[in-house]
C-alpha cells in the first residue's frame, strides 16, 4: 500500500503542474484564434481545451460551445464551415448554407483574414510569454553573478584558450556579456564553434579565441543534457553579485528580449537537428513536459510560471512549422492561394493533410520514445 501511495503521489506531483502549465498555454493559443476570428466576422461553433469526449461545457450567447475535453494534450477552435477540429473545410455543409450563414463561415473570408486568424494562435503564445516575463522581471527583478572567472578546470576549453582566474568576460563575438547567465547561454549553444572572447584582465582588454567542448551535464533533478562548456567556475564573491530592478517599461523590454532569446535558441536547435548538426535526443513529448513541470513546481510558483512562458513559446514555434494540420501548414496553403489567385485543389489539400497527419504522428511517437528512453535511464 505504501508503494501504491508513493507512486500515486509522484504521478500527482507531475500531473497537476503539467495540467496547470499546459492548460494556460493551450487556452491562450486558442483564444488568439477565437478573438481574431470573431473580429473578422467568423462564427465560432466550439472552443475546446483538450480533445476527445467533452467533460463539461456551456454555450455563450453567440452560439459558441466552450468546453473542457478529456484528453488534455491540446485544444481547438472550430469555425462554421469546418469539417473537423483541424479546420478542414466541409464543402457539403458550405454548399448547403444560406447566404447569411455562409457570410459567417471561415472559408468564405478572404485569404488575408483566414491567415490572420490562423497566425493569431502562435502570436498569442508569444504575447503570453512576453507578459509573463515582464511581470516576473517587474515584480521580482533579476539577480545574477558577473561573468568573472574564479577557477579554470585543467585541460578544458578555457585552459586551452588561456583564460585565467580573475578574468572578467565582457563580450563574445561582439555581443556584450553582463552576467554569468549571459555567458552560459552563449557557450552552451556554440559547442565546437570558435568564438572571439573579450576579457577584462586587471583593467586591460584581452581577446582570446575559445572553442566550447560538448559535454553531458546533469541538473539537480538528474536530467542529462548535452551542451557546450568552457570549464570555468564562476565567482562566488559578494562583490560580483548583480541585482537589477526594472520599471514597467524596462520590464516589458526585458520580457521581449527574453522571449526573443528563447525563440532564437529553440529555432536554432531545430534547424541544426534538421541539417544533421545536432542530435534530436533533446526533443521531448508530453511525458517530458509533465516530468519537467513537476520538477520545476518544487522550486516555487514563480519558476512554474516562468516554465509556462518557455512552453508557450515552444508551442507557438511548433505550430508555425510548415506542416499541414498545424497552423504553419495552413499558412503555407494560404500563401500558395495568394500567389495562384485561387485555392489549391481539394485533392492537393487532402493529400497535404494526410502527409501532415503522418508527420505529426511520427513526431509524437519519436518524442514519446525519447521520453521513455530518458525514464528508463534514470
Amino acid at each position: 500500500m505504501e508503494l501504491i501511495g508513493s507512486l500515486f503521489g509522484s504521478a500527482a506531483g507531475y500531473l497537476l503542474p503539467f495540467l496547470f502549465v499546459l492548460t494556460i498555454v493551450v487556452f491562450f493559443h486558442e483564444l488568439g484564434h477565437f478573438l481574431v476570428a470573431r473580429w473578422c466576422g467568423v462564427r465560432v461553433t466550439a472552443f475546446s481545451v483538450g480533445f476527445g469526449p467533452e467533460l463539461f461545457g456551456r454555450n455563450d450567447r453567440h452560439g459558441t460551445r466552450w468546453k473542457l475535453s478529456a484528453i488534455p494534450l491540446g485544444g481547438y477552435v472550430k469555425f462554421a464551415g469546418d469539417e473537423n477540429e483541424a479546420s478542414v473545410p466541409d464543402n457539403e455543409a458550405l454548399a448547403a448554407m444560406s447566404e447569411e450563414e455562409r457570410a459567417g463561415a471561415f472559408q468564405a473570408k478572404s485569404v488575408a483574414r483566414r491567415a490572420a486568424i490562423v497566425a493569431a494562435g502562435p502570436i498569442a503564445n508569444f504575447i503570453l510569454a512576453i507578459v509573463i516575463f515582464s511581470v516576473l522581471f517587474g515584480t521580482l527583478g533579476r539577480s545574477d553573478i558577473s561573468a568573472r572567472v574564479d577557477a579554470v578546470k585543467p585541460d578544458s576549453a578555457a585552459a586551452e584558450a588561456g583564460l585565467a582566474p580573475g578574468d572578467l568576460i565582457v563580450g563574445i563575438d561582439g555581443e556584450p556579456i553582463q552576467t554569468f547567465t549571459d555567458l552560459r547561454r552563449i557557450i552552451s549553444f556554440h559547442a565546437g564553434q570558435t568564438l572571439s572572447m573579450e576579457v577584462d584582465r586587471g583593467g586591460e582588454r584581452v581577446t582570446l579565441d575559445v572553442t566550447p567542448r560538448r559535454e553531458e551535464i546533469t541538473d539537480r533533478f538528474g536530467n542529462v543534457q548535452s551542451v557546450g562548456l568552457l570549464g570555468v567556475r564562476r565567482s562566488e564573491s559578494a562583490d560580483d553579485v548583480i541585482t537589477r530592478h526594472f520599471g514597467p517599461v524596462e520590464a516589458v523590454g526585458e520580457g521581449v528580449k527574453e522571449t526573443w532569446f528563447v525563440v532564437t535558441r529553440t529555432a536554432g536547435y531545430l534547424s541544426r537537428v534538421v541539417t544533421g548538426r545536432e542530435s534530436a535526443d533533446q526533443l521531448g513529448g508530453p511525458i517530458r513536459v509533465a516530468q519537467i513541470s513537476g520538477q520545476v513546481a518544487t522550486l516555487g510558483i514563480a519558476a512554474l510560471i516562468n516554465l509556462t512562458a518557455v512552453l508557450s513559446i515552444s508551442i507557438g514555434l511548433l505550430n508555425l512549422l510548415p506542416i499541414p494540420m498545424l497552423d504553419g501548414g495552413h499558412l503555407l496553403f494560404y500563401a500558395a492561394e495568394a500567389l495562384r489567385g485561387k485555392p489549391l485543389s481539394e485533392r492537393v489539400q487532402e493529400y497535404g493533410f494526410r502527409v501532415g497527419i503522418a508527420i505529426v504522428l511520427f513526431l509524437m511517437v519519436f518524442a514519446t520514445w525519447n521520453d521513455m528512453v530518458r525514464l528508463t535511464s534514470l
